[in-house]
């Protein structure tokens, strides 16, 4: 007894036992998914299929809270929705070919509920790191009520994405210029912005698109474009210019593709240099394939720049109070800008690993197919540069992974208790 008293006594004093006190700790059987996005849910479904149970951690209220809380309201999939269904669940037949963002969000929750899907929210991961030790992750979170979890599991799935946190340029002059500046991730409509001058920094498929939603509300805006883009319709020969490209591409080395895709924008829309749109020297799929560079898909822009309800202007050089001073030497005045400068990976920040994931980007240093898998149980989804079509690819594959390691594990299940766990971690 009084061996057992001076025991308790150390552990009072001891630093790790106060941390273990104040940290709620739990054993997780299955895989521990960090992203409740379509990435997340692509990634839990397939395991459920398999019959592997597994967690979803989710920093926001919501699922898809970047669909949710991040998207302007005119949004819609730039694909058809055949390219964008997560695995195991088809869009319902009665869904426009582009379904908007209402209609995407309503799927996914459907999606959710079919699995049964059950993801805690208000969990941010502030540190996950692999014990070398037991072989197991910890994860660590805090909550809305600032209280701290750490997640024990065997295997980690990051699914937070490539469009986790907003990458926000700064520019000189930034804090004396008199109007407002926004990221697209606050941007709704361009209702408040009626009968104002806007600049739009960033030409992808956002910043032409909120151009255009601007135009529609009686707007001013301009749209720098600081580098080369690739500008093609949406659609070709009556079909979309993305499934079109996918067929061809079975039969037709990349290039030649491009090629063919070049030739039609060329005679759909006429020579876009003529605007200061000006196209990169490689072809669109390859340069998507060598560099992520998504080509903007025209919805309509385009007409509103040939008309000059658009106009193009040059990389920023420095802001003033009222006025923007371009690299050009062309000064204007404008009442608001906003910026479509795309979003980062956040995982540098939390995942304590360098070998699988680029401190750099935050992306796999693996290209495309063979990103979906590191060391020590990690894996990762919806970082393959190649939207949904990437991610159900990933989801499947660490499924198809984690199985078997899964159905062994439940062999030895008994030998491997929370108390067991919690002494090897501390």
């Amino acid at each position: 007894m009084a061996y057992m008293k001076e025991v308790e006594g150390k552990r009072v004093h001891d630093p790790l036992h106060e941390k273990m006190a104040k940290t709620r700790c739990k054993l997780v059987r299955g895989p521990v998914i960090v992203g409740a996005g379509p990435s997340g849910l692509a990634a839990a479904a397939c395991l459920k299929q398999r019959e592997v149970p597994s967690l979803i951690l989710e920093r926001a209220d919501c699922i898809a809270s970047t669909w949710q809380h991040r998207a302007y309201d005119r949004l819609r999939l730039h694909l058809p929705k055949q390219f964008c269904e997560l695995p195991l669940m088809k869009f319902p037949k009665n869904f426009p070919t582009y379904p908007t963002k209402e209609d995407f969000v309503s799927y996914l929750q459907d999606y959710a509920d079919h699995f049964d899907i059950q993801p805690v929210f208000n969990k941010t991961v502030v540190s996950a790191e692999f014990d070398q030790i037991c072989g197991f992750w910890r994860v660590t979170t805090t909550g809305s009520e600032k209280e701290v979890t750490e997640y024990v599991c065997q295997w980690l799935i990051v699914a937070t994405g490539e469009n986790a946190e907003e990458v926000v340029p700064q520019f000189e002059g930034m804090n004396q210029f008199d109007g407002t500046i926004a990221h697209t991730s606050v941007y709704k409509s361009g209702e408040k912005y009626s009968g104002k001058s806007v600049l739009v920094v960033g030409c992808g498929n956002s910043g032409m698109e909120v151009c255009l939603d601007l135009c529609g509300n009686n707007a001013r805006p301009s749209l720098v474009v600081r580098d080369s883009v690739h500008v093609l319709p949406q659609q070709m020969l009556g079909t979309s210019t993305f499934g079109l490209s996918m067929w061809l591409l079975n039969w037709l080395p990349t290039r030649l593709v491009d090629h063919f895709l070049l030739l039609m924008s060329r005679l759909m829309l006429g020579d876009t240099s003529r605007f200061g749109l000006n196209r990169p020297e490689i072809g669109p799929l390859e340069l998507k394939s060598k560099s992520g560079k998504t080509p903007v898909l025209d919805v309509g822009t385009l007409a509103k720049i040939r008309t000059g309800n658009i106009k193009v202007c040059k990389a920023v050089k420095r802001l003033t109070r009222h006025a923007v001073e371009f690299v050009d030497g062309k000064v204007e005045s404008f009442d608001a800008i906003i910026l479509a400068t795309g979003y980062k990976s956040n995982v540098p920040s939390w995942l304590k690993e360098s070998d699988m994931f680029s401190n750099k980007d935050g992306l796999p240093r693996k290209p495309f197919p063979n990103g979906w898998k590191g060391e020590g149980g990690l894996y990762s989804v919806g970082f393959t540069k190649r939207g949904l079509l990437g991610t159900s690819f990933d989801a499947r594959k660490i499924a198809e992974d984690i199985e078997p390691l899964w159905k062994r594990s439940l062999i030895n299940s008994k030998k491997i208790t929370f108390a067991s766990v919690i002494d090897c971690l501390w």
